[in-house]
């Protein structure tokens, strides 16, 4: 009931701003190549859905399997700085300064090294991807309970059991944290590779657009944009309810 009720306040609040939107866009008459009224953005998103529904299941497709390697990688680096202290020391500084590089800088880069195929894309999304997952569910290892921790050694758990039956459920809602962040970056790491150059995706629809002055197109994509970054927040939330509500009751 509370969720429900803290997205109706959200809805209308939104709803409240694009009212006013368009009362001031009506009332200054400001013209649509500059700012157009919502009711003109809403009426182009459904006349050009028809050619938009490619760019958006490319993107789609883009995103889901950069987000999957991405946080695949992260997990991995994770649990590797986790088990090895001396590893952490060298590494992780380097993980900090690695999200200092401009994602715009690097993807040109990336697209002379590799050219302009599939890889590169998913290179910029896994960048993106990874270190909120590292940092979370590194974060979410080191909570386990030390008390916990030793009376399953006393048990004489081998390092694997005391991973997977005590850690990793431990970890698990720090790791779905950084996960929902991993989920909205992905989106954003899809279009900014499609920028740069492909022949379907949101960010190709956009660039297309803003050469043409469709800037009614411009916002249809952007708000697509945060549709699929909601959406795909809420799968991973639900998946999140699922999982670590399980492993409560199993531990």
């Amino acid at each position: 009931m509370k969720l429900w009720q803290r997205g109706g306040a959200a809805t209308l609040f939104l709803l409240a701003l694009f009212i006013l939107w368009e009362v001031i866009v009506r009332w200054q008459e400001i013209p649509m190549w500059l700012l157009p009224a919502p009711s003109a953005i809403v009426t182009e998103g459904f006349q050009s859905l028809p050619d938009f529904i490619p760019h958006i299941l490319a993107t789609i497709e883009l995103t889901l399997v950069g987000l999957c390697i991405g946080a695949s990688i992260g997990f991995i680096i994770a649990l590797m700085l986790h088990r090895l202290p001396i590893v952490n020391r060298m590494i992780y500084p380097l993980l900090i300064l690695s999200q200092n590089v401009p994602t715009i800088v690097l993807a040109p880069l990336l697209i002379i090294w590799f050219g302009f195929g599939l890889l590169p894309k998913l290179i910029i999304i896994s960048l993106v991807c990874f270190f909120p997952i590292v940092v979370a569910t590194m974060d979410g290892l080191k909570n386990t309970d030390p008390a916990l921790k030793h009376y399953m050694q006393m048990m004489g758990a081998t390092k694997g059991q005391t991973f997977w039956k005590l850690e990793l459920p431990y970890a698990l809602p720090s790791l779905f944290s950084g996960l929902k962040i991993a989920a909205t970056y992905s989106v954003m790491g899809a279009v900014i590779s499609e920028w740069l150059g492909a022949k379907k995706g949101i960010g190709v629809f956009m660039t297309y657009a803003q050469s043409s002055f469709r800037i009614d197109r411009v916002f249809v994509a952007i708000f697509t944009i945060m549709l699929l970054s909601m959406a795909l927040f809420a799968v991973i939330q639900l998946l999140e309810r699922t999982l670590v509500k399980g492993r409560a009751k199993e531990v």
